[in-house]
Parts: structure tokens; sequence; C-alpha cells
């Protein structure tokens, strides 16, 4: 791998198996915290204020909201077991769940909240676990769509903030600081180089905040009057487990804006690995579901906690695009500031302080790069007009709940609010097509035999008889003949005849707009197919693989059309898509 190879990213300086200095990490772990502190705190704030909740009870669920962001973000950085993404994805509190919060807490109180909240946790471990079974339906087009509709949800609130000024504020200090900030940013973000395009955006925020601090709308009171170290009054609610009427009506709500919390995070595991190598790589399923875990005992230490639940913030993968750093280490420091500023309310009153027009100025320029990396997830494996289809309507239907422009009279107070949230609207749009697409679909054909070489034969006339059912000449029939083949050498050759004994293959099949799709599911393995493949034409591969590994590989990429490779904890899947050779 050379500085000058044209397979690089450009702009990519630390990977995440990469240790920037100390003082760096530490600086962006710092200024990642303060920029996104606001909408940790923020999110409680709106749901028990809307609620009509104490204030003891808003100062406790600030506070153990910003502890369990502290410990899950650490938690996505150093993996623990299967749970954790090994990437920087922060943590924070959840935006979806605002109308189905504030129903719980109006409706059932504090406790009520904390029981549902657990209880919907645990949807999220089962869909980790098994995330290899919703492959179908948890696409890229899928996840992609709600990358793009979280821009379209936050904006409303982001625009908001412009004008988030007291009353007696001189008329040009809101757009004077916002515009200020936003110059700053694009201007170190679009021209510099080196260590000056990592400070971007907190450069930008402080100038903001100084040309907003000469109009008087920096808040130095709410500063002045903070204690340096200090710990809330005790307000933890406890569980309600009565499980009433209040409890089965809410927690259908509950746990779909939790699915839909956990397709979020599934699309930002997928971005943030897209964002953090410099050569491009498969996808890591296995880091997905380790992200989509961590979220769950977010959710989970949410509930125990009693504050709202947890996500992951798609600004980390924003924050990475624009500095080009993804070193877990910066990852690592943002959860360690979280967890100091919980008990230092003077430093989070420096952040509380920042006045609205920088910090909408900032969020701004974030989310115009998340709907961009949504962009590149729908398209990460190509796009025909189904997913285009998927993509877009999904898309629209977002914007239009979320500006409630569609049938409000019939839907704005469906289940409690939930399809106001242009994200779970359009997620759940997209999730429907999907899955309509898929029970349409062709019918599939499938055998399972045994993890090993002798399975060969069977294979292939599985292979060939399906061939024959579509329609397919002999020329298609050999090709997945030996598409078949090769596969198979290359997933059993690194396994010892032990491991192969103690597994199953199973092999699935249909035809699409005139092609082969074929499916290898199996045990995981350590490498990934689609990376080596990749690496074939990267450089000379005999110091990388064995000369037999070299020749399936190049078979494989020769016969298929395209080979994408997902590997889960549980599960090793093998997609193989094949055309049919041009006449002679």
């Amino acid at each position: 791998m050379t500085a000058n190879d044209p397979g690089l990213r450009k702009g990519i300086r630390y990977q995440p198996d990469e240790t920037p200095p100390v003082a760096l990490a530490f600086g962006l772990g710092l200024q990642l915290a303060v920029l996104t502190l606001a909408g940790i705190v923020l999110t409680p704030a709106i749901v028990i204020r809307a609620a009509g909740g104490t204030e003891d009870f808003l100062s406790w669920a600030v506070f153990a909201a910003i502890l369990v962001s502290g410990v899950t973000t650490i938690l996505q950085m150093v993996r623990v077991g299967r749970i954790g993404a090994g990437y920087v994805l922060l943590m924070g509190t959840s935006g979806a769940f605002i109308a189905v919060c504030v129903a719980a807490i109006a409706e059932g109180g504090p406790a009520m909240l904390a029981t549902l909240v657990v209880i919907s946790s645990l949807f999220q471990f089962a869909l980790s676990a098994r995330l290899s079974l919703f492959r179908r339906i948890l696409t890229p087009a899928v996840a992609g769509t709600v990358l793009m509709l979280i821009a379209v949800t936050v904006m409303p609130i982001v625009f908001g903030m412009l004008k988030d000024v007291p009353d007696g504020t001189p008329a040009p200090a809101a757009p004077l600081s916002a515009l200020v900030t936003l110059l700053v940013i694009l201007g170190i973000g679009l021209k510099a180089t080196g260590m000056l395009r990592l400070w971007a955006p907190v450069i930008g925020v402080v100038t903001g905040s100084v040309v907003a601090g000469f109009f008087g709308l920096y808040d130095v009171d709410l500063v002045a009057d903070a204690s340096w170290i200090g710990l809330p009054k005790s307000a933890w609610p406890g569980f309600d487990l009565n499980f009433g009427p209040v409890f089965w009506a809410l927690l259908p709500a509950f746990v779909f804006v939790t699915l839909v919390g956990a397709i979020e995070t599934v699309g930002d595991a997928v971005a943030i690995q897209h964002v953090s190598w410099r050569r491009p790589r498969a996808v890591d399923f296995r880091a997905v579901q380790g992200a989509v875990a961590a979220d769950g005992v977010g959710n989970l230490l949410s509930g125990l906690a009693g504050t709202v639940p947890n996500t992951t913030y798609s600004s980390s993968i924003s924050i990475a695009e624009l500095t080009g750093v993804g070193a877990r280490s910066v990852g690592i420091a943002v959860g360690a500031v979280f967890l100091a500023l919980a008990f230092l309310p003077k430093a989070l009153a420096v952040v509380l302080a920042i006045p609205g027009p920088v910090a909408a100025a900032y969020i701004t320029v974030l989310l115009a790069m998340l709907f961009v990396v949504g962009m590149k997830v729908v398209f990460q494996d190509g796009i025909d007009y189904r997913k285009g289809l998927i993509a877009g309507v999904a898309f629209w239907v977002g914007v239009g709940f979320q500006n409630g422009v569609i049938f409000p009279e019939y839907f704005s107070e469906f289940a409690g609010g939930l399809l106001r949230n242009g994200m779970t609207a359009g997620g759940l749009a997209a999730i429907l097509m999907t899955l309509f697409v898929e029970l349409t679909d062709s019918r599939r054909r499938r055998i399972e035999v045994e993890f090993d070489i002798s399975a060969l034969p069977k294979i292939s006339e599985f292979l060939r008889a399906f061939a024959a059912r579509v329609g397919w000449d002999t020329a298609m029939a050999d090709r997945l003949d030996a598409v078949g083949e090769e596969a198979l050498l290359t997933l059993v050759q690194d396994k010892s005849e032990a491991e192969r004994g103690q597994r199953r293959l199973l092999l699935v099949a249909h035809e699409e707009n005139g092609e082969a799709h074929i499916e290898f599911i199996a045990a995981t393995g350590d490498d990934n197919l689609q990376d080596r493949i990749a690496l074939l034409g990267a450089r000379a591969t005999r110091d990388l693989v064995e000369i037999e590994q070299e020749v399936s590989l190049r078979l494989l990429r020769h016969l298929a059309s395209s080979v994408r490779h997902q590997q889960y904890y549980d599960t090793d899947i093998v997609t193989v898509r094949v055309d049919r050779p041009p006449l002679k």
C-alpha cells in the first residue's frame, strides 16, 4: 500500500486501528463531547417539560443521560465480547423517542417511562443476536434512507435554534453569529490541510460564540451560577410493575421506535466503516451487530436509571468525514469527557451557554454531510429501479409526515404521534416496501449439505437443476457449477477438518432480472472474501494468499458479476450474482 495508490481514500489521517498523539486524541474527544453535549441534554429537557415533570426529575434525568452516554460511548470503542462496534460512534439521548416518552410520563409517570424503556431495550438485544435473519429487510437502501431522514427530522429544530435569542437582542446578532460560525467551519474545512482541518468545528464555534458575546448572547450568568462539582438531588423514579392499560397501550409504540432506532444504528455502523478506512472495505456486520448490542445496553441502562433512551449519534460520521480521524482513542476520550462533565456543573454550563444560532450553524454542516453519507450507503451495492423506488418514495413519505402535510387529520395522533417523526414514518415505509419485494419475489430454491469439499457433487446437481427450472442453457449451467465449486473451495480452505465437521452449508438460489443470485450460508470466517477479491487487482497477491486461494478467488471474480460477503457472529453469508454468458 503506497501513498499514491489510486484505491486509497484521501484525507484519512488516522484509521480505527491507529493511535494518534494523546493531545490530538484528547483535543478531538473534547470538542466532540462539547459539541454533542447540548443534544444529550436537550432531549430529556424537552420530554420532561412537555410532560409536566418536576425540575428535580429533570436534573436527575439529565445527569443520568450524560452518565449513560459516557459509559456506552466507551463501550462502542472497546468492544467487550460481542458488544460494541469498535468504531467512533458517539452515544446520546434519542430524539426519535420524544413523542412516546412524553406520552409515557404524562399518562403513567416517570416510573412508567422507566419500565417501558427497559422492556423495549430487550428487542434490540434480540435483533443484534439474529441480525443476519433480517439482512433482506435492513438493506443499504433502508439504512441509507433512514440516515438521510435524520437530517430532515432534525433540521426544523436546528432552523428554530437560529432565532433562539432573548427578547431585545439586536437584529443582526443571530444571523451574524451564525454566519461567522458557518463561514469559519466551511473555510477551514474546504481549504485547510493537516492539523488545522481537524479543529475546524471547534474554531468555528468559538469564533461564533465570541461574535455572539459582543451582542450579549453568551449566557455568562449561567456559567457563573453553576457549582464546580456536584450531584443532582436524587429523583430516581423506580419502576411501575402493575402492567396496566397504559403499559400495554404504549408498549407497541416503544418497541417500534426502538427498532427504528436500531435501524438508524445499523445505518450509522455501516456508514462509519465507509469513512474510517483509507482503503474501501466490505462492511463488517459483526461490528454492526456490536453497535446494535451496545445501543441496547444504552437503552437498558437508561431505563434502569429512569431517563430517556439512548442511541448512536450520526454526527460521529460527519465528524470523522470532516476531520479524517477515526481512531478509537478519540471515542474513548469522548466517553471519558462525558463521565467527567456529569459531575462538573460548571463545565456543563460552559457548553450549554453556547448561543442557539452558533450551535445551529455547526449542526447544519454536520447534517449536510450526513445526508450525503446516507446517499452513499443507498448506492453502496449499486442501484436498480427497485432500490431507487424504495429509497425515493420512503424519503419523501418521511418528508411529508415530518412537515405534517400527509392527511394530518388521520395520522397526526396515530400511536401517540409516532408518524409525526419523519425518520420513523420514512423508515417504516422503506421496511414495508422492502418486505413486499421479498414476499413477492421469485421462489427461492435451497439445499443443505455438509460444509466440506465432499459436498461438491450435491451442489453441482442442485445448481444444474436450478438452471434447468429457470430455463437457462448449458453454458449458464456450467457457469453456475463453476461458481459453486470455487465459492465452496474458497470458504472451506482455511478450515480444519474438525471445524468443517461441525458446520453445515445452506445454499439458496433464485433468479432476478435475468441473473442468478446464489447465497452460501455457513460458519463465520476470519477473512472477508469481498476484501480479498478487491486486493487481487490492487497488487500482486502471492504475498497475501496461498497460490491455491488466489486461483479460486480469481476464478470466482471472473465468473461472477459481483461477490458480497456479509460476516456476522453466528453466520457467514456469501452472495454471488452471476450473469448469463454472452451468446457466441
